[in-house]
């Protein structure tokens, strides 16, 4: 392949957290150097790679300079401003591409989007106001969840209304936002799959895994996951319908619910996923390497998977189990060489082959 990057390379990332650690080992597996870019100090990815700006993403000069010593850009998490990515594109290929970016960023723009290639999501209305939220609530009912349209992760931003008398109060808590109601799902479980598109069009998905949240964060991933063949290929190819609709290039994480109905898209994610932990004691080629391979223009990895694994994340105080762990036959551990352990803080997973 004409584009494919050769080893020496330097794959520039945004986000420096414990996604680009894992990112930049991977990389580096292949022979290609990362350079990170990321404001805070001391970022986890730091430790591993070739080089760190440590720079704010309104730094024009900082990001200029960043763009002009890499070969191709990529990131580690959704919410970069646009008037980074305008500065870095102007020099360098940014994969996964923006659209996808300006689409993940907004709920509203995600489901619109999903809505319209003919993908099911759970039923939902835009929220400006009062006024909007009660006739929300009179079309979708409740229980629901308000959420902002923007910035929520592992939990926040959101607010449930469990009758409609919650309403100003969750309102209240987005802040003035804008927010999106979602109908609670009637799911059996949650699934996801990790999928990679390349640059020379193939996909290549992972097998489901199961996941299981304890407020809000993702606390397991099991794989396999608890389900049919019939809808393991259904949530493949939905999958894959998603990536070529967005002409992607990298690593996608696909959220489903398992309903009776059938699968409905929770969200999606255009980075390495959380839930996608699990292939790196389950599968030749992990979800980073598969990364690599495809922002490089390389072929994609074999994904199939020769193990039964379960994936647990280390939440704050849970990173004082590692010497219980390390004990523990069949247990891969990964630490993300965060100095303080907080609440909520996701300080490193295991993962134990079953």
């Amino acid at each position: 392949m004409s584009e494919m990057l050769q080893p020496g390379a330097t794959i520039g990332i945004l986000g420096g957290g414990q996604l680009g650690r894992m990112l930049s080992v991977a990389a580096s597996r292949l022979g290609f150097k990362c350079h990170i870019f990321e404001p805070g100090a001391e970022p986890p990815a730091g430790h591993v790679a070739h080089r760190v700006t440590t720079a704010s993403y309104d730094d024009a000069a900082a990001l200029v300079e960043f763009a002009a010593s890499v070969d191709v850009v990529t990131y580690e998490f959704e919410n970069i401003p646009t008037e980074a990515l305008d500065l870095i594109e102007a020099t360098r290929a940014i994969r996964p591409g923006r659209r996808v970016l300006a689409i993940s960023q907004d709920r509203i723009h995600e489901k619109s989007f999903l809505n319209e290639i003919g993908l099911a999501t759970a039923p939902w209305a835009e929220v400006t106001d009062l006024a909007s939220l009660e006739a929300a609530i009179a079309k979708i009912g409740t229980p629901a969840i308000l959420k902002t349209t923007r910035l929520g992760y592992d939990g926040k931003g959101q607010a449930r209304i469990m009758a409609p008398e919650d309403a100003p109060a969750a309102l209240a808590a987005m802040e003035g936002a804008t927010a999106v109601l979602e109908g609670f799902v009637d799911f059996s479980a949650e699934i996801s799959v990790i999928a990679a598109r390349g640059l020379d069009g193939s996909v290549a998905c992972f097998d489901p895994g199961e996941n299981v949240h304890k407020g809000g964060i993702l606390h397991t991933t099991t794989v396999p996951a608890r389900i049919s063949e019939a809808q393991r290929t259904d949530a493949i190819l939905i999958a894959a319908r998603i990536l070529n609709a967005l002409d992607y290039v990298g690593v996608m994480g696909v959220e489903l619910f398992v309903t009776p109905k059938g699968l409905l898209v929770n969200e999606i994610a255009p980075r390495v996923h959380n839930s996608g932990h699990w292939t790196q004691a389950g599968c030749a080629v992990d979800q980073f390497e598969q990364h690599i391979r495809a922002v490089a223009g390389w072929p994609l990895g074999d994904g199939s998977r020769y193990a039964d694994v379960e994936m647990l994340n280390l939440i704050g105080d849970d990173v004082a189990m590692v010497p219980d762990l390390a004990k523990t036959p069949r247990t891969q551990i990964h630490l993300y060489g965060k100095a303080e352990a907080k609440a909520g803080r996701k300080m490193g997973h295991v993962n134990r082959v079953l």
